[in-house]
């Protein structure tokens, strides 16, 4: 019998000759996760965990109340390379190429000058719902800040729908941000020392980066895999020859190829924090937009207080609401002096407005067709990518809002920008997302917008511009 902890692979092994041998032909229905179960003797997490490995690598695709069907994907687009080296810990300093790209709103948009489109009913849904709670603030309530934490009503919905993500968190554990950013900003203020060492993915968040470099501190940059994200043997390695403070984590469909963390992983990073007294901060601005599940968040699993919890909706609702949380752990106190002195307080009316399009479920309805959506637009993109020519590798995540593509060496998206821009196309270049200036051949492409004419357009035009016709 397979090893307990090896069973999934040899699940994943036995699927994947199948489907070679045509048992299950392209576009055919896999078996159900419990006849699978039933037929090799596994539970139903390790089949799971094991459908959810091929459909990460683009090898199978979920389809609700229907099932695992056989996907169809290029031989051509592998996933991405796992980055070799481990650097020593470094300064970090970022290109001013990503405050152009911000300039230009084109992080998640290569034609952002030519966005089109009436809002979401969703949307419209929320503006009413923030209206109806700026019309009825009482007339003297203009005078008065917000308490530290946060509104009481907001953090109460927050932490509901924490509770059926299997965290049950209490409304004092929460701290009202102005976005994800913020809340990062103010866990490493609040968990580190300038000079102090933080772990974080590679490729990973710019903007964590941005962060790192303006409170002095340095970075080791941990391999993170295009499928189940940071490379735990790389980071207990660089725990054993570092003195590293804090690891930065997005476990939920890391940005930029969408990588979704599995529970062993989970568990063996909650296992080093303990050992090596390690601060962790969670990224979960993603877990809801899971195509199939929304995962459990990290902080789930932290039963001794050394997860910082940092999210938002601007990915999943509204950029422009900038309204985000944390949840700071044994490092709560310190967080709440900390947002006083960096916000002072939180828009009441905005909380309030948010609070009750939670608690009358018109996000609940936003997000289920805001997920179908991205899957077809994830779709939508990667058939337009399988018609380009070159030996690419690309992901293919179940949640997120892009995906990364690896394109031969030969080709450089940073010297790529500028001609891109003059074909009026904002692309975000691989060595944005690395402190080490790799990546030069990698590229992040969002799903976040609808494939309109000018997009598709834009599309069309990549690969001439990236030098791969």
């Amino acid at each position: 019998m397979t090893d307990g902890l090896h069973r999934y692979r040899a699940l994943e092994q036995w699927l994947l000759k199948g489907i070679s041998e045509g048992r299950w032909p392209v576009h055919g229905r896999l078996p159900s996760i419990r006849e699978l179960c039933a037929r090799r003797g596994l539970s139903k997490a390790t089949v799971q965990h094991a459908l959810r490995r091929l459909e990460a690598r683009g090898l199978v695709e979920a389809r609700p109340k229907a099932g695992y069907f056989v996907a169809r994907l290029p031989e051509s687009l592998s996933p991405p390379s796992l980055k070799a080296r481990l650097d020593a810990p470094r300064p970090v300093t970022i290109s001013s190429l990503l405050l152009d790209i911000m300039a230009r709103n084109g992080a998640f948009d290569l034609r952002p000058a030519l966005a089109t489109g009436d809002a979401p009913s969703g949307i419209t849904a929320l503006n009413r719902a923030i209206g109806r709670a700026l019309r009825r603030q009482r007339r003297s309530s203009y005078q008065y800040y917000d308490e530290p934490a946060g509104d009481p009503g907001f953090r109460e919905q927050l932490a509901l729908r924490y509770a059926r993500r299997g965290w049950p968190v209490t409304v004092d554990e929460l701290c009202v941000t102005s976005g994800c950013q913020h809340a990062l900003f103010l866990a490493l203020m609040a968990c580190c020392s300038a000079g102090d060492v933080v772990a974080v993915e590679t490729p990973g968040f710019y903007g964590v980066l941005q962060l790192l470099q303006q409170l002095n501190l340095k970075v080791i940059e941990i391999p993170a895999s295009s499928g189940t994200g940071m490379d735990m043997d790389a980071l207990e390695q660089a725990l054993r020859r570092w003195d590293i403070r804090a690891c930065v984590v997005s476990p939920a469909f890391a940005t930029p190829g969408g990588a979704l963390m599995p529970d062993r992983a989970r568990d063996r990073l909650m296992a080093l924090a303990e050992t090596h007294n390690l601060a962790i901060i969670e990224d979960d601005i993603y877990a809801e937009t899971g195509f199939d599940q929304v995962p459990d968040p990290l902080k789930a699993r932290d039963v001794s207080a050394r997860v910082i919890h940092c999210s938002s909706f601007s990915k999943v609702l509204s950029r422009d609401l900038r309204l985000g949380w944390i949840a700071g752990g044994r490092w709560h106190d310190r967080i709440l002096h900390l947002k006083m002195v960096t916000q002072l307080a939180s828009s009441r009316y905005l909380q309030q407005g948010v609070a009750d399009y939670m608690s009358e479920g018109a996000l609940n309805a936003h997000l289920r067709r805001e997920r179908i959506r991205l899957r077809e637009q994830r779709d939508q993109l990667l058939d337009e990518i399988h018609q380009w020519p070159g030996a690419l590798r690309v992901t293919v995540p179940v949640g997120g809002l892009a995906l990364w593509l690896e394109l031969p060496e030969i080709c450089d998206t940073l010297a790529a920008y500028q001609d891109a821009l003059k074909a009026n196309i904002v692309i975000t270049p691989g060595p944005l997302f690395s402190a080490s200036g790799d990546y030069a051949n990698g590229l992040r492409l969002s799903f976040a917008h609808p494939w309109n004419e000018h997009r598709r357009e834009a599309l069309g035009q990549l690969p001439g511009l990236l030098g791969l016709s």
